[in-house]
């Protein structure tokens, strides 16, 4: 009964919403309409969120959103576990942010029992575009995680974070 209504109260109306907006431009006019839109149907979502065209989110009711957000064209959001986005963070095109992976049985990943887990962006992050955070993953303040990176552990603050032989790190950022 619970799933049930998690579909009609926010999955679907949500896609709904994004469905009929996808066709407008991403200008700054139709990215505010499309989080007005699209506000009710978060756990929690601040001021000021924008959304591009062809985003897809699942169990929107699973993601908390901050304020000044940005989320850019064609990102995926699974929510089976916590996603927790805070203040001033963007996501490129293209990121998508799982907080489920498949796990092995008897050889195979079709029908492993799911890990569930949740992800947390902190505070001014920009995620490049076609980054991909797995589950039980924090993205510390203020930290950039380069294009085409795969998240797979926690990246600390004020880091450029991306493919590297040393943990990720690829160096520290100063202040402004």
């Amino acid at each position: 009964m619970q799933k049930l209504f998690r579909l009609f109260r926010y999955d679907w109306p949500l896609h709904f919403v994004l469905l009929l907006s996808n066709w407008l431009p991403d200008n700054v006019i139709f990215i505010r309409l499309r989080e007005r839109l699209a506000r009710p149907f978060f756990k929690k979502c601040g001021k000021r969120l924008g959304l591009g065209r062809n985003i897809t989110f699942y169990n929107p009711s699973n993601i908390e959103i901050g304020n000044d957000v940005y989320i850019a064209y064609g990102c995926w959001l699974l929510g089976s576990g916590r996603i927790d986005i805070d203040n001033e963070v963007i996501l490129s095109p293209y990121c998508v942010l799982s907080t489920g992976n498949h796990t092995r049985q008897h050889k195979s990943f079709r029908y492993g029992p799911p890990k569930i887990g949740s992800i947390k962006i902190g505070y001014g992050a920009w995620i490049g575009a076609q980054v991909v955070v797995m589950c039980n993953v924090a993205i510390g303040a203020g930290s950039v995680v380069a294009a085409n990176t795969t998240v797979l552990q926690n990246v600390p603050p004020n880091v450029l974070y991306g493919p590297t032989k040393q943990a990720g790190i690829i160096r520290e950022l100063g202040e402004d």
